[in-house]
């Protein structure tokens, strides 16, 4: 049985994992999916479950959730637990980079309420901005108005400056690197009381035991409580929460150290004669309590050094908007700031500026670097009509725009947006990762525990502090967030590579997707060719009808319609001075061709299905004209007056320049590319032989298209879909990997996981390339995480004493700790 249910009360991916983990648990139910956007639950069950029990399980969760029959919009009928603002998702700017719950975002910076990570800002095209001018040789001059410095009489220089952009991640950064001092400073002395018999300087003969235990304590202290004392908060929350992380464990080992040394320093008499000096005192932890936490700190600082440049891609593209524009209002030239632009303006764009908004050129011409946007290097000539996109830089001449998209409507603004939703997706490969942390903390925590009774049972004197010791190191060592942070990471940084590549990524499944794609099916009209076709012929069958007449009546028809093909035939008409009439009964048939009413006249123009349609044929000598035009590669849309073939006109679409050298890389990469087209089977042959392709399906309907993708899936084989069109969209959102070009439709982009700006072929040579990289790189992170955690662990516990009598120090525990995450980060990096 299977029933579809209305959810309330989720805000973020995090929640609909919850949800469906809490329904999936009752009793009856066999599976359980939820989906977010539709704020929907398909249950399937072996037996009908009462909405009352689903019910239940979700008030016993906390009642933040629940479930109502469908058509219904009930609100929470259970008190909801009080969430401060900053832990909701929605409209925050902050995220884990871990993923911890979701693609859930928060409203302040600080820690994530799980892991306790410092989070992530979400980087975005802000338009709280003011115009502040500084002077280049006295900073501390700043000023809301142009003029020079009062100091040395500079000009004052333009300085862009949000009000909100005061860095949060820098102040964090600073704020970690001034503790990190602190805690050196502090460190440093209780490491060399600690450890200075090594060396040939101990303080013994100069202070008692005693004495130097209570030193020890006071220096220590400050580390502990001001340093590192948001370790053991993240910690105890965890522990709390019951969300057992890498502070579960560096609470339990550093504050175990640290703790002991108290109890040991006040109540020496207490412990067993194994933990004590030959001077009567016990073995204190203190150093090492110290010298973990400082060298944790000092994982921190390397690691939000590191975690500042994963996003830089995104910081690049924000660098690319200037923060004024020239408009002329009224004939009249302003330097206004960006954030006053409206739509419609006229903007003066000059030699060497960047464009700061989407829009048209109306008067002048000039070569445009749209590098930083498509990926393409060579810069573009652009006239009157064209369209220039925001961030891209102008040539040698000046020229004027229309402004038509400004704000976050530009392709910049929209890029940004998109690379900020993809780093918040989970890519499949993690859910592996994830499974292996839920269960990390307990098991190395049990490891500890058995290590410790291995050690007091059957190690040699003083057993006791050697099973301490090793515990300790066990807890310190291990490292959940390397295994963490190994996908979203490479995930960040992949994707903000790819929006500068001009390849737009929807979520993480698409770039894991992309890499084991086996199959490319590719539309051809926008996709392999231009999309602009060109009147070539037209015929008249008879002489009922002139050539004039014939293309007078397809022009007319064509006029209402917005398919590219129609395009071509009004575009044609009019250069040959013919002008279209009014249409009555207008009909559009899909995947046919269009139908009216022309001075009286039933008229319709469509492809060979149409005649179907109409139970007509064509004459043998007809028949053969057709098929000649259809084998140079062009389209035959025929003309049916009064249920009578009166002849048919013929437009060629181009193909682009990049599609053949673009589909034989891919073919080098082993993918099999197959054509799939409305178009004629002729005219499909001819560009399927022009370009080498593997393979063409001709005459096809949107859902044909869509039961193509769906056959090949059934037997096992992964498969891309490119196109850009309408017709498109059912395909594209049922390939593994939907590829919308930009220059395509809004639902076709919508329907796809990978976006290409520019609409060229050799973009999916790039996404390809791109999977390709970020999945080796999440790989080796995966790698490098589950090795060192399966061979550090095991060593922690000892198990190279009994054969080379080695034993791991805690302190280098927590230097190997530290360094862990900050491997995987740099290495995630190397993507850039």
């Amino acid at each position: 049985m299977t029933h579809t249910y209305q959810i309330s009360g989720m805000t973020c991916s995090g929640c609909r994992s919850h949800v469906e983990e809490v329904l999936q648990q009752v009793k009856g139910v066999k599976t359980a999916a939820v989906d977010l956007e539709k704020s929907e639950a398909v249950i399937q069950m072996d037996n009908h479950v009462p909405i009352e029990s689903l019910k239940e399980a979700l008030k016993s969760d906390g009642g933040r959730y629940d479930i109502h029959p469908m058509g219904t919009h009930h609100e929470h009928q259970h008190p909801l637990p009080k969430i401060k603002k900053e832990d909701k998702g929605g409209d925050g700017k902050y995220f884990c980079p871990m993923l911890c719950e979701g693609d859930k975002k928060y409203d302040k910076f600080g820690d994530c309420p799980v892991c306790g990570m410092h989070l992530e800002k979400e980087e975005k095209m802000v338009s709280s901005k003011t115009k502040e001018y500084t002077c280049p040789m006295h900073p501390e001059v700043v000023q809301n108005e142009p003029g020079s410095c009062p100091k040395c009489g500079m000009e004052l220089e333009l300085k862009t400056v949000s009000n909100e952009e005061q860095s949060e991640e820098n102040k964090a950064y600073l704020d970690i690197l001034k503790k990190f001092w602190i805690s050196v400073a502090f460190t440093l002395p209780v490491f060399f009381i600690a450890m200075g018999d090594m060396v040939g300087l101990s303080l013994h003969g100069i202070l008692s035991e005693k004495a130097l235990g209570w030193i020890q304590l006071v220096l220590s202290t400050p580390v502990v409580f001001y340093s590192c004392w948001s370790f053991f908060v993240r910690g105890y929350r965890s522990i709390i929460t019951w969300n057992p992380n890498m502070w579960t464990l560096i609470t339990l080992g550093a504050g175990s150290a640290y703790l002991f040394s108290i109890v040991a320093l006040i109540f020496p008499d207490i412990f067993p004669e194994q933990f004590k000096t030959p001077g009567g005192g016990v073995h204190l932890y203190f150093e090492a309590a110290t010298v973990i936490l400082t060298l944790i700190l000092l994982g921190q600082v390397m690691e939000l050094k590191a975690r500042g440049q994963t996003n830089s891609a995104i910081r690049q593209l924000l660098d690319l908007v200037p923060a004024e524009a020239t408009v002329i209002r009224d004939g009249v030239e302003k330097t206004i700031h960006l954030d006053e632009v409206v739509l419609n303006d006229t903007i003066r764009i000059r030699p060497g500026e960047k464009i700061p908004v989407d829009g048209e050129i109306i008067e002048g011409k000039s070569i445009i670097d749209e590098s930083m946007i498509t990926g393409e290097p060579v810069p573009v000539e652009k006239a009157i009509g064209d369209k220039v996109i925001g961030g891209t830089i102008n040539g040698t001449s000046s020229f004027q725009m229309k402004a038509q998209k400004v704000g976050e409507d530009t392709l910049l603004a929209q890029i940004i947006e998109m690379v900020n939703r993809a780093s918040r997706t989970k890519a499949p490969i993690q859910n592996f990762a994830d499974k292996i942390s839920a269960w990390f903390v307990p098991i190395v925590v049990t490891i500890a525990i058995i290590s410790f009774t291995f050690w007091a049972i059957w190690g040699p004197d003083p057993a006791l502090v050697y099973a301490f010791s090793t515990a300790v190191t066990v807890l310190i060592i291990a490292c959940p967030c390397a295994l963490g942070l190994a996908t979203p990471m490479a995930i960040m940084v992949g994707t903000g590579k790819g929006a500068k590549q001009g390849v737009l990524i929807k979520d993480a499944r698409a770039i894991e997707e992309m890499n084991n794609v086996t199959t490319l099916l590719i539309d051809k009209t926008g996709t392999i060719t231009m999309g602009r076709p060109t009147l070539k012929h037209v015929f008249a069958l008879g002489k009922n009808h002139s050539e004039e007449d014939i293309l007078e009546m397809a022009a007319s028809l064509e006029n209402n319609s917005e398919h590219p093909l129609a395009h071509a035939i009004v575009t044609g008409a009019e250069e040959k001075g013919i002008k279209t009439q009014d249409i009555t009964d207008f009909d559009s048939i899909t995947g046919m061709g269009v139908t009216g009413k022309f001075n009286g006249k039933s008229i319709a123009i469509g492809n060979k299905k149409l005649l179907e349609q109409f139970n007509l044929s064509l004459e043998e000598d007809f028949h053969k004209e057709v098929e000649k035009r259809q084998l140079e590669g062009e389209t035959v849309m025929f003309i049916v007056v009064d249920k009578v073939v009166a002849g048919y006109i013929s437009v060629s679409d181009p193909i682009k320049e990049s599609s053949a050298k673009a589909i034989k890389d891919l073919q080098k990469q082993g993918l099999k590319v197959i054509m799939l087209t409305g178009d004629n089977v002729n005219t499909a042959k001819a560009v399927a032989d022009q370009l080498s392709l593997d393979g063409f399906e001709a005459d096809m309907l949107p859902e044909h298209k869509y039961e193509k993708v769906n056959a090949l899936q059934q037997t096992g084989i992964k498969v891309a879909m490119a196109g850009d069109g309408i017709n498109d969209a059912p395909a594209l959102a049922q390939a593994d990997v939907g590829i919308a070009m930009g220059t395509g439709t809004d639902v076709a982009i919508e329907s796809a996981g990978i976006t290409l700006v520019k609409g060229e072929l050799d973009g999916i040579v790039r996404a390809r390339k791109l999977s390709a990289d970020v999945m080796r790189n999440i790989k080796q992170n995966l790698f490098f995480a589950f090795i060192y955690n399966a061979v550090g662990v095991p060593i922690a516990a000892g198990i190279l004493f009994p054969f080379f009598g080695l034993l791991l120090s805690p302190m280098l525990a927590a230097l190997a700790m530290s360094l862990s995450s900050v491997s995987v980060i740099v290495n995630s990096l190397r993507l850039r």
